[in-house]
């Protein structure tokens, strides 16, 4: 009954922390995925469909940087905004900005990635398609483009899954700070931490449902596309 009324609270009550909590989650998961989207996917395309001598040392970089500890890119981002940092200036530590930054650093080559796969799967028949049409290298690329969107699609709910659930790095430059940089996972963190297991279950579940949302959805976008 605890973890229930603690659910509903999240959904419905009207703690202010609480709905900053979800608010903070919500605005640095959509600003990390949207950059990271208009990094990641045009990264993506270009690397998929053309060939060049270095793109197998490229690709090696790509798929490390896609397994990057969350807690390093964290740490990059850190030493670069403290103060004894090239943009420690800017007094962007400790804030949201931080935080988008920091997941922008973790989601855009897993964009980038899956984009690539992606693109190089379809990139050879539909250039020998829009050749074969009379297309020109710029009419073939938006070709290309429109007919991977779907994948697109999927590839966006995909970085903003991995968004919405990171702690490590969003912790080490965000700092947790109440009404500011607390997110979900964090709060959980925190909460476990405290011995208020109640209300971070109840975070858990929430956040778990975002999760199931989110996948239902790209499930949902395959199935019509005839992918799943």
């Amino acid at each position: 009954m605890g973890v229930l009324k603690e659910i509903l609270n999240l959904l419905f009550g009207s703690d202010p922390e609480l709905r900053r909590i979800i608010g903070v989650t919500l605005r640095m998961s959509t600003l990390s995925t949207l950059i990271s989207s208009l990094l990641g996917i045009p990264l993506g395309v270009i690397l998929g469909s053309t060939e060049f001598k270095a793109k197998r040392f490229v690709n090696r970089i790509l798929h490390t940087l896609m397994g990057l500890p969350p807690v390093v890119a964290g740490l990059i981002v850190f030493l670069f905004l403290s103060r004894s940092g090239p943009l420690g200036t800017l007094k962007l530590l400790y804030s949201v900005t931080a935080m988008v930054i920091a997941q922008v650093v973790l989601i855009t080559p897993i964009m980038t990635g899956l984009t690539a796969n992606i693109v190089s799967v379809k990139a050879p028949l539909i250039h020998e398609t829009a050749a074969g049409i009379g297309l020109k290298p710029r009419q073939r690329m938006i070709y290309l483009i429109y007919e991977c969107r779907v994948q697109f699609i999927s590839t966006v709910l995909t970085g903003f899954g991995r968004a919405i659930s990171e702690v490590g790095a969003v912790q080490m430059v965000g700092g947790n700070v109440q009404f500011k940089t607390r997110v979900m996972t964090t709060a959980i963190m925190m909460q476990t931490n405290m011995g208020h297991f109640s209300f971070a279950i109840a975070l858990g579940l929430v956040l778990l449902l975002i999760a199931f949302l989110i996948n239902s959805l790209v499930s949902r976008i395959q199935e019509k596309a005839g992918l799943a």
